[in-house]
C-alpha cells in the first residue's frame, strides 16, 4: 500500500491518537481487509519498507516434498524442493512471504479497506475517552445542562460526550434546566453495549466535597494539607479530616478560611450543607473525639472497631445530632462503632459504618 504512512499521520492528527496506536490498528485493518480479498485461512503479515510505507504479505509454509498436503493446497504450502529455488538456505518448518497489493484489486476491496480501517480507529478513540475518563474518576467536571428527562435525569455536555446525573446523585432539592452549568465528580465509567460510553457524575459522593474543598483552598491544591477522609449525609451536614504537611498551616484555619469565607463558598455549592472540619490524628480515641464535634467528650475507649465515648448528660444531644447525624458522621469519618455513656451508664449506640442500631430520635428526641 502506497503512501499509507501518511493516512496515519493523518487519523493521528485528525482525531488526536498517538502514531504508534493508529499504525498498530491500520495493520489490523489491513490483515483483515486481506482475509476478505484473498481467504480467511491464509497467514498474512505487515513490514515497513525504507520509506516508511506498509507492505503486505501473505505466508507460505514449507513442508516436505511428499507432504499430502501439498495436493490439497499449493497456496499455504510449498514443497521443499520448490521452496529451494527461491532460497537454497530454507528448511521443513520455515516460511516464505510473498508481497500481495491491493490497489489493484478494484473498489470491492478499497471499500473493504475503509470500512475496515473505519471500525478500528472508532474503537481505538472509544479505547483513549473510556481511558481517560476511567483515570478521572472522582475528578470534578463540569458543563451545561443540554436534557432533562421524564425521570429527571439530568444530561451534561463534558468535553466529548454526554455525561449523565441520575436524580439519585442529584442532592434533595436541586432542580436543573437546560443552560444550568453544573458541577459533578465522575462516579463511574462503563461501557453500554448499544448507547456506547457513559459516564455517570454524582452530586452526592463524598469525593464532591473533596472535590470541591480542593477547587477552593489552595493549601489543598498545593498539597500543603491533605484531606484524609470525609463523609457525608448529602444536604445536611458533612466531616471532613485535613492533615497538614507542613508545621506553618494550620489546616482546619486554612480550609475554613477568614470568617468561614472558604468553607461557606463550599457549603453555598452543597445547598446549605454544614460542613465540620476537624484536624486528623493517627490516635484513633482523639480522631474519634474531634469527629464528634460540636460535642466535648470526657473519654474515649477503643475495643477493636467500636469506640466506647463518654460525655456529660449535656452534651449528649449534640453528640447524637437532629436525627442522629452527627453520631452517624463521626462513625462514617473514624470507622468505627461508636456507643455512647452517659457519665457511665450506657445510653446510646450506633450502628457500624455509621448506621444506627437504635432508634435514636425516639430514645432522645428530635434534637
Amino acid at each position: 500500500m502506497e503512501r499509507i504512512s501518511d493516512i496515519i499521520e493523518s487519523i493521528a492528527n485528525e482525531k488526536n491518537l498517538e502514531i504508534e496506536d493508529v499504525k498498530e490498528r491500520v495493520i489490523r485493518a489491513l490483515i483483515n481487509t486481506a482475509k476478505r480479498v484473498y481467504g480467511e485461512n491464509y497467514e498474512y503479515d505487515v513490514s515497513i519498507d525504507a520509506n516508511k510505507n506498509l507492505k503486505l504479505y501473505q505466508k507460505i509454509s514449507i513442508v516436505a516434498n511428499d507432504d499430502e498436503r501439498l495436493a490439497e493446497d499449493n497456496e499455504h504450502f510449498l514443497s521443499l524442493k520448490e521452496a529451494k529455488k527461491i532460497d537454497s538456505g530454507v528448511e521443513i518448518g520455515d516460511e516464505l512471504t510473498y508481497e500481495l497489493s491491493l490497489d489493484n484489486l478494484g473498489r470491492t476491496a478499497a471499500q473493504t479497506l475503509h470500512k475496515e480501517l473505519e471500525y478500528h480507529i472508532q474503537r481505538l478513540v472509544e479505547e483513549k475517552i473510556l481511558q481517560k475518563y476511567n483515570e478521572m474518576s472522582g475528578h470534578m467536571v463540569f458543563g451545561p445542562v443540554v436534557r432533562v428527562d421524564n425521570d429527571e435525569n439530568t444530561f451534561i455536555e463534558i468535553d466529548e460526550l454526554r455525561a449523565i446525573l441520575p436524580r439519585k446523585n442529584r442532592i434533595k432539592g436541586e432542580k436543573f434546566k437546560v443552560g444550568d452549568v453544573v458541577k459533578a465528580v465522575i462516579r463511574k465509567v462503563f461501557t453500554d453495549k448499544n448507547l456506547g460510553i457513559k459516564v455517570e457524575l454524582s452530586r452526592t459522593s463524598p469525593k464532591f466535597l473533596e472535590a470541591l474543598l480542593t477547587s477552593e483552598v489552595p493549601e489543598i491544591k498545593d498539597g500543603g494539607i491533605i484531606i484524609q477522609g470525609s463523609a457525608r449525609i448529602p444536604g445536611e451536614r458533612a466531616k471532613v479530616a485535613l492533615i497538614s504537611t507542613t508545621p506553618n498551616i494550620d489546616p482546619v484555619g486554612a480550609t475554613v478560611g477568614t470568617k468561614g469565607v472558604r468553607i461557606n463558598a463550599v457549603s453555598k455549592e452543597l445547598h446549605g450543607e454544614s460542613i465540620d472540619a476537624i484536624e486528623y490524628t493517627t490516635e484513633p480515641a482523639i480522631l474519634v473525639a474531634r469527629a464528634m464535634a460540636p460535642a466535648i467528650i470526657t473519654s474515649v475507649k477503643i475495643e477493636e472497631n467500636k469506640a466506647i465515648v463518654t460525655l456529660a448528660s449535656e452534651q449528649k444531644s449534640k453528640a447524637i445530632g437532629k436525627n442522629g447525624i452527627n453520631i452517624r458522621l463521626a462513625s462514617m469519618l473514624t470507622g468505627y462503632e461508636i456507643e455512647l455513656n452517659e457519665l457511665g451508664s450506657k445510653t446510646s449506640s450506633s450502628g457500624e459504618n455509621g448506621e444506627m442500631v437504635k432508634d435514636l430520635k425516639a430514645l432522645f428526641g428530635d434534637n
